[in-house]
Parts: structure tokens; sequence; C-alpha cells
């Protein structure tokens, strides 16, 4: 088959894709977040059978992609290749579904299913705060990044420190660090019991700057909390919804303000799952960047550290600009 007859037969399969209703649907919903097949099911009511055979035609026309967290598949929208030249059509794609709604009831049913994996996190961070440390260590300990964060900190643009937010502070290592370089640090936390390590660790260390707020991202836009930067160490990987946490941050960031984010990359270890809490297996770079995109943030630039025991940290620092708008 020449090169010539292999572009229409791309072309008739993402065409096909797209001819059914259900299916854009599927995409419109993974727009900025991955879901497994039952999760689906739940959100558009739908059989499972069926909801297999739809995600696998997607995927032939390249438009999801899947992944394996542990014993369970997570589809998402695939990325457009922007060397095949059926790229702009599937950004247009995208982009008109994205200008449609989404129905209330599939609002409600993707909103309950958000908020059983909070809960799912939440009862794992309430059980094991007392040793969760412990337990990272295993992956990575706040030493093996917490100079390369610092460093990235210091050198990024910022037109003024007076504010700071971290999400997920952990056992607050990092707290007196920016507490020396913000007038407000803002320590805001789920889980209670770890805002309360964080707490007793700044005490410790006679930080008096620091607010510790219990709580996820959206009590920022709730209460339109804003920050000249906002900081994320070892976070996302245990967030329900990474995509949410990017939207809400970036409403929270103040005009060229930054966000910095220290993560996984991806990796097969699927013992993190259940000795730390992880809800995600780490993340591919342009997924974070694809995220950050559509929350309005540009990446600056990216650090990546190698770890003896195999696993791979990236460090992205992320502005908010007018050039975005």
């Amino acid at each position: 088959m020449n090169a010539h007859s292999t572009d229409f037969s791309d072309l008739s399969m993402l065409n096909k894709a797209a001819a059914e209703p259900l299916r854009l649907e599927i995409l419109r919903v993974l727009a900025q977040d991955s879901y497994s097949v039952l999760e689906l099911c739940e959100i558009l009511q739908h059989k499972q059978s069926g909801m297999s055979h739809h995600l696998k035609v997607l995927a032939e026309a390249g438009l999801v992609a899947k992944r394996r967290e542990g014993n369970t598949i997570f589809y998402s929208r695939a990325l457009a290749n922007v060397s095949s030249g059926l790229s702009p059509l599937q950004k247009q794609l995208y982009l008109t579904l994205d200008h449609i709604n989404i129905s209330e009831g599939t609002l409600a049913r993707l909103a309950q299913v958000k908020s059983l994996r909070v809960e799912q996190s939440q009862q794992f961070f309430a059980v094991q705060a007392d040793n969760f440390k412990e337990r990272q260590d295993l992956i990575a300990e706040y030493p093996v990044y917490g100079d390369a964060v610092n460093e990235l900190l210091d050198k990024t643009a910022l037109s003024q420190r007076e504010s700071l937010i971290e999400v997920g502070p952990g056992a607050g290592e990092f707290l007196p660090i920016v507490a020396k370089q913000f007038s407000q640090v803002i320590a805001l936390d789920s889980a209670a019991t770890m805002l309360q390590h964080a707490k007793s660790y700044c005490a410790d260390h006679r930080v008096s700057n620091v607010e510790f707020i219990e709580g996820d991202t959206r009590y920022l836009s709730d209460k339109a909390v804003v920050a000249d930067c906002i900081v994320m160490n070892m976070v996302l990987h245990h967030t329900p919804s990474p995509a949410d946490i990017f939207m809400d941050v970036s409403s929270a960031l103040k005009m060229d303000g930054a966000l910095l984010i220290t993560d996984l990359c991806r990796h097969d270890q699927d013992w993190a799952k259940e000795s730390c809490g992880d809800l995600w297996l780490g993340f591919e770079p342009e997924q974070l960047e694809q995220w950050a995109l559509l929350a309005g943030l540009k990446k600056v630039q990216s650090n990546y550290l190698a770890l003896r025991n195999g696993f791979q940290i990236q460090l992205h620092q992320f502005t908010k600009s007018n050039a975005q708008h």
C-alpha cells in the first residue's frame, strides 16, 4: 500500500470513529481527565461490552491513548501527532467538541466518580499519615529533589515574591525555605493529619509566616485566593484529577505568576499504589504540558533527575501570562 492510500485509510478510520455520537461524547468527557472503562460506563450510562468496543475504535483511529495503572487500564484523549497530515483535523475535532456543553446528568456522574477518588485518597492518608514519609522515601526522599526545586525557584522570574502557596506540603520540609523568600505562605492540604505534621515541622523550625489550610485546590477558587507562585512537590500522582488541579492553580496565579511542579515520570512500579497511596504511576512530560496549556499555562523550563532505584523525577516551571489568552 502506498503512502497516498495509507492517508486515505487513516482519514477513513478517523471519520468512522467520529461518526458515532457516543464516541464523540467519550472524547468530550476525556478532554481533561483519564478514566477507566468502568468509570466511563458509569459516567455515560453504557454497558461495558459496548464501551470497550467504542474505545477500541477510537484507539485505532488514534483519538484515545491508554495506559495501565496496576490492574486497571485508563483512557485519555490522544495528543495530536504534529507530523501527521491529520493533525489539523484532529485538533479541530477536539476544539469543536470542547465548545459543546456536557449534560447536567453527565456532569453529576463525573462529580460522583471524582468524589469517590477523593474519598479513597483521603482514607489512605488518614490511616497512613504517621508512616507516610517512610513509605514515600522508598521512592524519593525530599533531599533527593529538594535542592533542585529550590534552585528552580531561585531561577524563576517573578515580578514580586509576596505570596506563595504549597499544595500538599507533606512533612513540611520545603516550607521553611519558601518562608524566607516570600512574605506570606499558604500550606494547603486536604488531609488534616498530614497538615498537622507540616505544622509541627514549621513550629520546630520557628517558622511563623505560614498559614495552614485544610482543603483541596478548589478552596483557592472558592475563596478567590491568588499568589505569585504555587508549588507542588510529589503531589500530582496522588490527586484524583490532575487536569482539574492545573485549572484550579491557574485561576489562583497572578498574571506572570509561576507554577512549579515536581513529580514522577511514568513508571510501572505497581506496588507504589498500595504502599504509598499513589493514584497514578507517574506521568509523561507531554501530558503535564498539555494539561498546563489547557489551563492557560506555558512551560518555561524543565529538569529531570534519575534515581538509583530506577525512578525518574521531573521538574517543570510554568508561567501564566497574557500571551496565552
